[in-house]
């Protein structure tokens, strides 16, 4: 077992369990700092609205900013960190069939994914592949022979369209990955790749190509919270043992909440979420006279390009009540927005054990491949700014 990554788990997971105050909540049931009498809430508290604003894009300026309140933080290293421009086994020319099928971001993080995965000859089993857009590009850029699995027959359709119309060697299979019989799939004789494949579809993949002897891993997790049990079920020794105990589907979530790649109008309407989520809660225990925060189910985002009072109508429907006629919807408004400055300023504290919380789980993934065996590295393997889930694991068996 590789000591490096044991003792970097280990390191995080004293520093989440030391610090779990101070991230190990849901803002939104609070109406207050849960630190109200402590210097960081003081700190906090005299922030300006252009240093606050600061604080949340600069992630460098805001690790320093809260140094002094938790000076370990800046102790934990990084992974090894890569770069998308680096030099790699993959054609420099970009082909106009890429550029038109796989737009903007998506083709640089393949790209990346292509250059920093293991190398080799072995045949491809791309898991969860969507249209198959990684593993066609392995098959241009690499000549690799390459198998897409994925549950969607729609997408497996147009795939396998792509692939025969630039005739490459990839063949689409419509599986679904959560059941036992995928794994006949898996084999030992080859290498899988998977680049974004959320919580149980990639966990199912560590569990069943582990239990087969599968050569090389490369994985790039995501969605670690979509995951069917109510608490997360630690993968390796070290994470079952682990000061925090069982963690919530909603603690999970922390660990994907950076978002860089958004556009304007996505980011606004975000924002216009929370904001009316929390005018509405300080309406609902105003009118109710309760205290308790009722959670909403997830909404389409053309809500929040209306009227702040149908949503609320929308939102008191769901509850089973009634919202009065003579409603100020403007002071509840004002109530969210001053709701809306506490929660960013929670927001700024739990962020800062964001990147911890991820590593941490995605080093449980690692340390159970080297229980079953395999050599594993873990590293970044594009830019932060390209995908804020940049943290491949590659694992492999002699």
């Amino acid at each position: 077992m590789s000591r490096l990554l044991s003792e970097q788990f280990l390191q995080l997971d004293l520093l989440l369990a030391r610090y779990q105050a101070f991230w190990r909540f849901s803002p939104f049931h609070f109406s207050e700092l849960p630190w109200a009498q402590t210097a960081l809430a003081a700190a906090l508290q005299q922030l300006g609205t252009e240093q606050n604003e600061r604080l949340e894009l600069d992630e460098s300026y805001r690790r320093d900013y809260f140094s002094a309140f938790f000076p370990e933080l800046n102790q934990i290293s990084d992974f090894e960190r890569t770069s998308f421009n680096n030099t790699g086994p993959i054609h420099t020319e970009l082909p106009f069939w890429f550029s038109r099928d796989i737009k903007g971001r998506k083709l640089e993080q393949i790209q990346a994914f292509a250059t920093q995965m293991q190398q080799g000859d072995l045949p491809v089993l791309e898991w969860c592949a969507g249209k198959g857009h990684l593993g066609r590009w392995l098959c241009f850029s690499q000549e690799r022979k390459v198998t897409s699995l994925e549950w969607q027959d729609v997408l497996c359709a147009e795939g396998q369209l792509l692939a025969k119309q630039l005739k490459l060697s990839q063949h689409f299979i419509q599986a679904d990955v959560l059941v036992e019989e995928t794994a006949k799939h898996l084999n030992t004789d080859q290498q899988v790749v998977a680049l974004h494949a959320c919580g149980d579809l990639h966990i199912r993949l560590l569990q069943q190509a582990s239990r087969v002897g599968t050569t090389q891993l490369d994985i790039v997790p995501c969605c670690y919270h979509l995951v069917a049990t109510e608490q997360y079920q630690a993968l390796s020794i070290q994470a079952q043992q682990s000061r925090l105990g069982p963690l919530s589907r909603d603690e999970l979530k922390l660990a994907v909440q950076a978002q860089v790649t958004a556009g304007e109008r996505v980011t606004r309407l975000r924002q216009t979420e929370v904001l009316w989520r929390l005018a509405y809660q300080e309406l609902y225990q105003a009118v109710q006279k309760v205290k308790d925060y009722r959670p909403l189910s997830s909404v389409p985002k053309h809500w929040f390009s209306g009227e702040f009072s149908a949503f609320a109508y929308w939102a008191a429907s769901q509850h089973q009540w009634q919202i009065p006629e003579d409603t100020n919807w403007q002071y509840y408004l004002l109530l969210g927005q001053q709701r809306h400055a506490l929660v960013k300023k929670m927001q700024l504290v739990r962020s800062l054990f964001r990147p911890l919380l991820e590593q941490w789980l995605v080093l449980d993934r690692a340390l159970f491949l080297e229980q079953q065996g395999y050599k594993v590295q873990v590293k970044q393997f594009c830019d932060y700014q390209l995908t804020p889930r940049n943290l491949m694991i590659s694992a492999s068996k002699s």
